[in-house]
């Protein structure tokens, strides 16, 4: 009698548990389908020209013969080629970590403010990052201009030597690396700051009680919590930043004498001012282990600490 009961009471459970599997499998089903769109554009505008790409990569300069790997040995005998690599990486790094810094800075200062104080900075500390990067890069060209340098007007009243910002090559990478700073600085702000908003308050206030000053709140209370979305951001820049474009174009284009070329503007000289489109798209390519490698070793940090967690 007892198991005739103990059958009858299973058998509902086991019912219930396969229509909630199958609703689990429509729900998931459904997702898919209302994402295939999605995935479709993204197919055509990023994994069709990834592998057009490397398809552009194997010719020759007609695009009329197939020389395999011909186009980077090519590169990797050229002095240019590498000091290109030498500057992307130099901007790109430099860069990502002064913005991290900087935005980290003023994340704090935004969020010890009154609300509706942190309404206005927030607002106005949006703006170099809202303005498109084109616009805000021709303000500061006429900044560094040489004839018509706004700082050097400066100095020249304080009796200060005048700089030649974009014709000296590390003058033109440290104002190359400024710009980005200025324009991406507010993207770490803002995300810092939101980590900020859900870092528990309690945790402040044992920490205040147990002697801790501002300094140690920072370092042993916000920056563990905020690790993961430090990590996550940086990527997204690296990315952003490694494959800058608009910033040098504009600024010094690439001068003087190739000092500050990057790989998307190295790329597009070769490929639309040379005319060499296959060694322009083998530059392009050459981007995509080093932001591979980047990738790779940070979620993977990301992901142990999410483990742990």
């Amino acid at each position: 009698m007892a198991d005739v009961v103990a059958r009858d009471i299973r058998i509902p459970a086991r019912s219930g548990q396969l229509s909630l599997h199958k609703f689990a499998r429509r729900k998931s089903t459904i997702a898919f389908l209302m994402a295939l769109p999605l995935i479709a554009i993204i197919a055509c505008l990023v994994i069709y020209p990834a592998f057009y790409s490397i398809h552009l990569a194997s010719l020759n300069k007609s695009m009329t013969k197939f020389v395999g790997f011909g186009n980077f040995e090519f590169l990797f005998r050229r002095n240019t080629f590498w000091m290109v690599v030498e500057q992307s990486l130099l901007f790109a790094i430099t860069a990502v970590i002064f913005k991290a810094v900087v935005g980290f800075i003023v994340a704090h200062f935004v969020h010890n403010l009154p609300s509706q104080g942190q309404r206005k900075w927030r607002g106005m500390l949006l703006i170099p990052w809202v303005i498109p990067p084109a616009m805000s890069t021709l303000a500061w060209l006429w900044l560094f201009d040489p004839s018509y340098s706004a700082f050097n007007w400066v100095f020249t009243h304080l009796g200060i030597p005048q700089v030649a910002w974009l014709g000296n090559p590390y003058w033109a990478r440290f104002c190359v690396i400024l710009v980005n700073i200025w324009v991406g600085s507010p993207f770490f702000m803002i995300m810092y700051l939101a980590a900020l908003k859900s870092v528990p308050e309690q945790l402040h206030e044992a920490a205040a009680i147990d002697g801790a000053n501002w300094f140690q709140k920072i370092w042993y209370i916000n920056l563990p919590m905020m690790r993961n979305i430090i990590q996550i951001t940086a990527l997204f820049s690296l990315i952003v930043t490694f494959a800058n474009f608009d910033i040098v174009k504009i600024l010094t284009n690439g001068g003087p004498v190739d000092q500050t070329h990057v790989f998307a503007t190295w790329a597009f000289t070769l490929a639309i001012w040379g005319n060499d489109i296959p060694l322009g798209a083998s530059v392009s390519l050459f981007m995509a282990p080093i932001l591979a490698i980047a990738a790779f070793f940070i979620l993977r940090n990301v992901r142990r600490r999410g483990n742990e967690a």
